[in-house]
């Protein structure tokens, strides 16, 4: 039987302390701790629902992070 498949480690960060920083200052932050994809989407934007390791979604209005979730 072949082994189970490991995903990669997130950093261990918490998403709500990225609400309220400028969209710049939170995308370098979180790539300096290591999240490998970042993106920024505008309010209510369409998406597709899957879960990808190591990004960092950032619901950004009028430069600044309101909402910030993994996946």
């Amino acid at each position: 039987m072949a082994p189970l498949p490991h995903p990669p480690a997130e950093p261990a960060d918490d998403p709500e302390g990225y609400v309220g920083l400028d969209a710049r200052t939170a995308e370098q932050r979180a790539r300096e701790r290591g999240w490998t994809t970042v993106r920024t989407l505008p309010p209510g934007a369409v998406i597709t629902l899957e879960f990808v390791v190591g990004r960092l979604n950032f619901e950004v209005t009028d430069g600044v992070v309101t909402r910030c979730w993994k996946g």
